[in-house]
């Protein structure tokens, strides 16, 4: 280590202009480094999903799920595979190890979903095979309502929709609540009669025309022309003018026989913004996007758009995660502005402003190198990274402190500012090593974290194994270089100057001030060691017994007040689209002006078919923190209100910090009687309600 900082005192220049690429380095890393909310962690979960319309759950189980579980079971990697029959659909979940490699185990289920599509029914659907991605969740959800006519609303959607796509960092823009166009065709019996049609050949004459009929090509001497043949319908007109019969000159088209207009699907579901309807536009961003940017630039097209729309049509921001990451960031650098400043305002005091300004400057040093070799190396600035940082903010001043207290002990008694400062890098140096390397000795085995909590928190161990390493160089090299360049002896004061005469040649227990009392009371402890190890094991003992006693327990990440909540409305019937929305209705009546409660985003169906029995969610935008309950007694109170809307069950779930792990406990009944089987269910669910403390089970 000599021989290092030898070489880098004797280039002086070189070191210093490096200290400065650094910096510029870091800074530029700290602006262009992509941001995010959560880290982009694969989720080792794959799902196959089916549908035969009217099949029974039985039947699903023997016609859907064995042949794909047949074979499903050879692809290589799955830790847990899980099936699921239900009325006119299956589904196949499958688990993979952590840190898998997503393609090629995407490659594999459409494999075996291909060689099990021959043993499917010929009714059932294309089986589709779907990734659990976070990288894929919405980074923000614009909500389009208002008073207008719903295919008004659907092509102020569509237009926003190919706008918004064509931004470089976005993704893909998903529109949830509209409803795909058809074309409604309406037949008189009696113009049948007339013209001596039957709906069969009229359906027909409509199939044999919409048709890609390839023509082929004409080469000649000139060139090669492609001929095409017009035989899609594109609009309305090509369908009305499609000739039904023809007698000699007379040609009967079908606009002659039959009324068409344009119109909707049946609904499926129904979305709703504070109970005007509504259509969402869930946009999500590209992997390694600038999650600020790309929320900055869509919200910069859609209010470019908006010019153009009726002023009655309003726009909602829901999730929005760059405000989340934004403010995130925003603490961040008050963390580091503030542990500067209050580093620099202690060593001015004990040193000098000389010191200080060395001191002060390993901070942003380190940091900043940190974040350069993130983006160096292709990461991203997230929650965890961010966190990281705060939290080592104040271990990356320590090495820099003891050389700089050195060196300027030397300038005291003499010696030029070149040598004090070689010399304190020199003889701390091997105590400074150590003291990282224990420090960093600890993160280490954090980067084989296996799992998905692993992969999520990988960021931490990585984030300080890089910022305590710039920090050792900043204290052993570029600080004390600088230090050669800029540093002076500072001016002492009488009583100065006799406390640091105690502190080296003298007693230092004669020494005044803190120092005198520090080093008296060394001495008593090391006067009396049993003393101190007593009173070290009862603190311990009492440490452990209190948090047994008073702790509340552990959990992964803290429990901080949400932004969001979601109401998941479950009913054990048979209803309807509309019979659905007339109870989602209902609890939205109830939660719009409900305290606390900004806005609520009200689905009907939709997307959640994974359960059967769920017919609506809404989702709850809470006002701020400080100005409202506590989350978990608002949740409590719309526990207690939605019991009371007869025919349905209301699960309430709080916004969730890091990775998605679902609910805590998850417990599995397994019996060949199906009513042995609910017998079991009904005395567990007993059992937990004598022990209390569970809810939305």
């Amino acid at each position: 280590m000599r021989a290092v900082i030898d070489a880098a005192f004797a280039r002086a220049r070189v070191v210093v202009m490096l200290l400065a690429f650094v910096l510029t380095f870091g800074g530029v890393a700290y602006v262009q480094i992509p941001k995010e909310a959560a880290p982009e962690v694969p989720i080792p979960v794959i799902y196959v999903i089916t549908t035969l319309e009217g099949i029974a759950p039985e039947d699903a189980e023997r016609l859907l799920i064995e042949p794909l579980e047949t074979e499903l079971a050879s692809v290589t990697g799955v830790d847990e595979m899980r099936a699921t029959a239900r009325e006119g659909s299956a589904s196949v979940t499958l688990e993979f190890d952590a840190g898998f490699d997503s393609d090629e185990a995407l490659d594999s289920v459409r494999e075996a979903v291909d060689r099990a599509r021959p043993d499917l029914p010929d009714d059932a659907t294309e089986p589709s095979v779907n990734e659990v991605n976070t990288a894929l969740f919405p980074v923000l959800t614009a909500i389009l309502s208002g008073p207008v006519p719903e295919r008004a609303l659907n092509q102020i959607a569509d237009t926003l929709q190919d706008r918004l796509e064509a931004q470089p960092g976005v993704l893909e823009v998903d529109i949830g609540g509209a409803r795909d166009d058809v074309v409604e065709v309406l037949i008189d019996p009696t113009i049948f009669e007339t013209y001596d049609i039957s709906f069969d050949e009229l359906i027909g004459q409509i199939q044999r025309n919409n048709r890609l009929i390839a023509a082929g090509a004409i080469e000649t001497g000139a060139g090669r022309i492609v001929l095409k043949v017009p035989g899609l319908i594109e609009d309305i007109e090509d369908v009305m003018d499609l000739p039904v019969k023809v007698r000699g000159d007379t040609v009967v088209t079908f606009s002659e026989v039959a009324t068409i207009r344009r119109s909707f699907e049946d609904p499926t579901g129904f979305a709703r913004i504070d109970g005007q309807p509504a259509l969402a536009l869930e946009i999500k961003k590209r992997v390694g996007a600038n999650i600020i940017e790309t929320v900055e630039t869509a919200k910069r097209v859609i209010e470019e758009t908006s010019a153009d729309w009726p002023e009655t049509v309003r726009v909602d921001y829901m999730q929005d995660q760059s405000e989340y990451v934004r403010d995130i960031l925003s603490d961040l650098e008050a963390n580091v502005i503030a542990a500067v400043l209050l580093v620099m305002i202690v060593v001015i005091w004990a040193l000098g402003w000389r010191p200080s300004v060395l001191v002060g400057l390993a901070i942003p040093g380190a940091f900043l190198s940190g974040v350069g070799a993130l983006w160096a190396v292709g990461e991203t600035m997230n929650i965890v990274v961010l966190f990281s940082l705060i939290m080592v903010v104040g271990m990356l001043v320590d090495g820099a402190i003891v050389t700089t207290e050195l060196a300027d002990r030397k300038l005291q008694q003499g010696e030029a500012p070149p040598a004090a400062y070689a010399a304190a890098a020199k003889r701390m140096a091997w105590p400074i090593i150590a003291s990282t390397v224990t420090t960093l000795s600890v993160f280490f085995p954090l980067l084989f974290w296996t799992g998905t909590v692993g992969e999520f928190m990988r960021f931490l161990p990585l984030t300080v194994i890089l910022t305590l390493s710039a920090s050792l160089a900043m204290a052993l090299v570029f600080i004390p270089v600088l230090g050669g360049v800029i540093g002076r002896a500072q001016p002492q004061s009488a009583a100065a100057k006799r406390l640091l005469h105690e502190s080296e040649a003298g007693d230092p227990r004669r020494a005044g001030g803190w120092t005198g009392r520090y080093a008296r009371l060394v001495e008593w402890a090391v006067l009396r060691p049993w003393a101190v190890l007593g009173l070290a094991v009862a603190l311990l003992i009492g440490s452990v017994g209190g948090y047994a006693e008073y702790g509340r327990g552990v959990i992964f990440f803290p429990e901080v007040e949400p932004d969001f909540m979601q109401v998941t409305l479950r009913a054990r019937d048979n209803f309807s689209i509309h019979e659905q929305d007339t109870l989602v209705r209902a609890v939205e009546r109830r939660l719009i002006r409900y305290a606390g409660v900004e806005t609520v985003y009200a689905r009907t169906g939709g997307t959640q078919r994974a359960d059967d029995e769920v017919i609506g969610t809404l989702q709850l935008e809470l006002t701020e923190w400080d100005t409202r309950r506590p989350a978990e007694a608002i949740g409590a109170d719309i526990r207690a209100e939605m019991a009371e809307i007869p025919g349905i069950e209301a699960e309430v779930q709080a916004q969730q910090q890091g990775p998605t792990q679902g609910k805590p406990v998850q417990l599995e009944l397994r019996a060949a009687d199906p009513a042995v089987q609910d017998a079991a269910v009904e005395q567990v669910l007993a059992r937990m309600a004598e022990i209390g403390g569970f809810t939305d089970v």
